[in-house]
């Protein structure tokens, strides 16, 4: 089914996500597709308790295969002149579901799946966020109520300490993939019991 197929991981800044995501990009290589890694600049520059930006994008490119887009124009052409077959935002943050939603488009991420909703092709959200179940909620329904969106099954991942976080199942990302490319349809179920 991935086969010859090019997704595009966008990642963006849940710096405590990137272990679950970044191994899982083999999901993809493993039956043969081509990943094509795009970072966000707090990727490529922050330096927390997880990591440096620089360690992150060896992993990244190590794992992949490919050079990390780190630059809006290093992302636009994945409009009709360099298109891709599907994206991922995995990890996708609150602020990046909120300017996503509401058409800012201000990152290569943002970018790339702006471009890859102009082509018609579906555009994947992996989200990790602490406020899904406050503020951005709305936001998270306007996406769902979006042509081309999917979303990998999510839940909350700790509902006693931080009862407005959600974070998706990554290890359903290439299953979520394959269903938005087959059947133009949402992963079900949507919404799961998930603690970490």
């Amino acid at each position: 089914m991935l086969e010859g197929k090019r997704i595009g991981l966008g990642i963006t800044a849940s710096h405590c996500t990137y272990e679950d995501v970044v191994p899982k990009i083999t999901q993809f290589t493993d039956v043969g597709a081509t990943v094509v890694p795009i970072i966000t600049h707090s990727v490529l520059t922050a330096a927390t308790r997880f990591g440096t930006g620089e360690e992150w994008i060896k992993k990244i490119e190590s794992i992949a295969g490919e050079k990390v887009v780190s630059s809006i124009v290093e992302a636009e052409p994945f409009g009709p002149s360099n298109p891709l077959d599907a994206m991922v935002i995995a990890p996708m943050t609150g602020n990046s579901i909120s300017k996503f939603a509401n058409a800012a488009t201000d990152s290569p991420v943002l970018m790339a799946a702006k471009a890859t909703l102009r082509n018609g092709s579906p555009v994947v959200l992996g989200i990790s966020t602490n406020d899904a179940l406050g503020l951005n909620g709305i936001n998270i329904m306007k996406l769902m109520n979006s042509k081309n969106i999917y979303f990998i099954p999510f839940g909350q991942d700790d509902p006693f300490k931080k009862p407005n976080s959600l974070i998706s199942d990554f290890t359903k990302m290439r299953e979520t993939v394959e269903h938005a490319l087959e059947y133009k349809k949402q992963l079900q179920p949507l919404l799961i019991q998930y603690y970490k």
